[in-house]
């Protein structure tokens, strides 16, 4: 058996992992395990994400708004395409939602108020007889979440870190030494003396793995399909969300929609696969909206999006378990917020300041929890 040393090991390679083990590999060797055969299966190669500042929680907020500096200009090398484009959100209420969006524009950044006759000439098909009230933030951005993460994973390893695939851990030991970390591939083991648990909805089964509390996280469904809303020409529509959060539309590949329900269903962690009932609510909603006749589902497909019991991020050390971090509970703020939160996880390791990042430290820290008076299950 061959027993490879480094200075942290990182479990899980999608976002979450790729961009700390990125941030971490300048000054420090680093493995990456992965417990799929493709990295970023279950979460990142489903998302379909934006950088929006007003959406999630204070600390995604700070991170997101890190993080926009390095997605507008990434550094040379690191991808071969532009990361972003412009895509503004259009959030429109019906009757009875005015005051949930009067609230939206007064507590946001760069949100304004946008007329009715602005909403439809950006959005012909939104029917006259729903919308009452509309306002848009103009400042966000499409991003392109293979090349953010393909980008990771190709710095990470220009920087000499190493990515082993299909590669579950099945085992993680610590005796006053480093960690001994044991996967699906027997004749292989990991040492280091820190451990970054970046599992997504695996977690909290890292952590039990590790000897760790549990931090309660809860991986959702959230469920898209893709569909053709010929004869409206869509590539240059904003995005399209209920105020309330309950269903949004966002083009896709120019001539196609794709639409949500904004399901956060909790289930177990799995191979998650979209349910009929989803798919259809998520059109229904739509529909009484946006006059669009859906001949057919072209595609349809389901991710996770994990929360801790706060919904805030938990990014930090664990406080009970030695060398064990926590960098998880990215809900679906995970793309828009990698880079500054890659880059706090190695800062945080290495004892260095944040900087600016600082600030969201009090609501990322997982001993929040009570992590010290919790024995695991």
């Amino acid at each position: 058996m061959e027993t490879y040393r480094f200075d942290v090991v990182v479990i899980g390679a999608g976002i979450a992992g790729a961009s700390a083990a990125a941030a971490l590999a300048a000054d420090r060797r680093v493995a990456m395990l992965e417990a799929e055969a493709i990295a970023g299966y279950h979460s990142t190669g489903r998302s379909a994400a934006m950088w929006i500042l007003n959406y999630g929680p204070p600390d995604a907020r700070v991170l997101t708004r890190l993080s926009r500096a390095f997605l507008l200009n990434p550094p040379a090398g690191f991808t071969e395409q532009p990361l972003v484009s412009p895509r503004a959100i259009l959030f429109v209420a019906r009757l009875g939602q005015e005051q949930e969006l009067a609230r939206m524009v007064a507590e946001g950044e760069g949100i304004r108020e946008a007329s009715l006759a602005e909403a439809r000439a950006m959005v012909p098909a939104l029917r006259t007889d729903y919308t009452v009230a509309a306002a848009l933030e103009e400042h966000a951005f499409d991003i392109d979440v293979a090349s953010l993460h393909q980008g990771f994973l190709r710095q990470a390893r220009a920087r000499g870190a190493v990515l082993a695939l299909s590669s579950r851990v099945t085992r993680l030991t610590r005796s006053g030494g480093p960690w001994l970390i044991e996967t699906e591939v027997p004749e292989v083991r990991f040492q280091a003396p820190v451990v970054v648990n970046a599992a997504g909805a695996w977690g909290d089964v890292v952590a039990e793995k590790a000897g760790a509390a549990k931090l309660g996280l809860q991986p959702c469904r959230r469920t898209g399909v893709i569909i053709n809303p010929a004869p409206w020409h869509v590539a240059n529509w904003p995005v399209v969300h209920d105020v309330a959060h309950n269903w949004y539309v966002r083009p896709e590949a120019r001539t196609r929609l794709m639409v949500t329900p904004a399901d956060e269903t909790p289930v177990p962690p799995h191979d998650v696969q979209p349910e009929e009932y989803d798919i259809a609510l998520g059109i229904h909603r739509m529909q009484q909206a946006l006059a669009i006749d859906v001949q057919r589902v072209e595609r349809a497909w389901a991710g996770l999006r994990t929360f801790t019991p706060d919904r805030s991020l938990a990014i930090g050390w664990d406080g009970a378990v030695e060398g064990f971090f926590w960098c998880v509970g990215q809900g679906g703020y995970g793309i828009q917020t990698s880079p500054a939160a890659g880059r706090l996880v190695a800062d945080l390791i290495a004892g260095r300041d944040p900087g600016a990042a600082a600030e969201a430290l009090p609501r990322l820290d997982p001993r929040r929890f009570g992590l010290a008076n919790r024995q695991p299950s």
